[in-house]
């Protein structure tokens, strides 16, 4: 047990300017924020001209810079990371613009694609993680996870920076959306608020397995369902209603669906025992 000079040690540590152990949210929220608006930015904010855009486009590879800092101190590594990311950034672009347009084209209640990249949480979620995931797939530490935990506080959409999502990906509402490090989902797949996409062990030695489950191409998950299991394989072309809890593979062209029973009575008289405890 610490003993109380050990904690104010401790904590006299972490005030040193030179202190790295917990890198800046902060730093992640303006990155995450700033490579949003650079892409999708409203109108009022829209940058005009080549010159305008090189320039942001400048700013935002010396921000990250400044945010590998936080965890690399490195700087060819740092310089390296960033070159990688930028190159990206287009095929990132492209992705994002499925996404936004598999919202537009399935959604009914979405009127246009402005819409959908300003007011959509699940299409901002998806951004940020694919921002984080590119820097998983770079081996940068800590970083992704502050990112998709910005979006997370942000949206209610939880992701993990190293599942592998496919194209044409969308999320409807999307508040209480867990989407594990080990999931694997294809193109073309919509997931409603609510859904788990989890393991079924969570010890520590199991850290480096496929903990998730895989969902392949043009299925649909309905709210509140739960997916677990790293073995788990959700055929394409399959719909998974609402409220599902499961935990084993299923074919391609399936219909899960859970069937509750809802009765309604006349309450005078009720002639039934009332065993509700409050």
């Amino acid at each position: 047990m610490s003993s109380y000079q050990q904690l104010i040690d401790d904590l006299l540590q972490r005030s040193q300017p030179n202190f790295t152990g917990f890198p800046s949210k902060q730093l992640a929220a303006e990155f995450a924020d700033r490579l949003f608006q650079f892409l999708f930015g409203t109108r009022k904010k829209r940058l005009h001209g080549s010159l305008e855009i090189e320039n942001e486009f400048r700013l935002l590879q010396s921000h990250l810079q400044t945010f590998l800092q936080e965890v690399i101190h490195e700087a060819k590594i740092i310089q390296k990371i960033t070159e990688d990311f930028f190159a990206e950034l287009p095929a990132i672009y492209d992705v994002l613009q499925k996404d936004a347009q598999a919202i537009l084209d399935s959604d009914p209640a979405a009127k246009s694609i402005e819409e959908v990249l300003i007011a959509y949480p699940g299409f901002f979620a998806t951004a940020v993680y694919r921002f984080a995931h590119q820097l998983h797939v770079l081996k940068v530490p800590v970083l992704p996870r502050l990112l998709t935990e910005h979006a997370h506080s942000q949206t209610g959409i939880d992701i993990h920076p190293g599942a592998r999502i496919g194209h044409a990906f969308s999320i409807d509402h999307g508040t209480g959306v867990v989407i594990g490090e080990t999931t694997v989902i294809g193109n073309n797949v919509k997931i409603y608020q609510g859904v788990t996409l989890g393991a079924l062990n969570v010890t520590k030695g199991h850290a480096n397995a496929k903990r998730h489950p895989t969902v392949e191409d043009n299925v649909i998950i309905y709210s509140g369902s739960t997916i677990l299991g790293g073995e788990t394989v959700i055929g394409r072309d399959s719909i998974i209603g609402g409220n599902v809890f499961l935990t084993y593979s299923i074919p391609s062209s399936s219909v899960v669906y859970h069937k509750s029973e809802i009765k309604v009575k006349d309450n005078n008289p009720f002639p039934e025992p009332l065993n509700f405890v409050i």
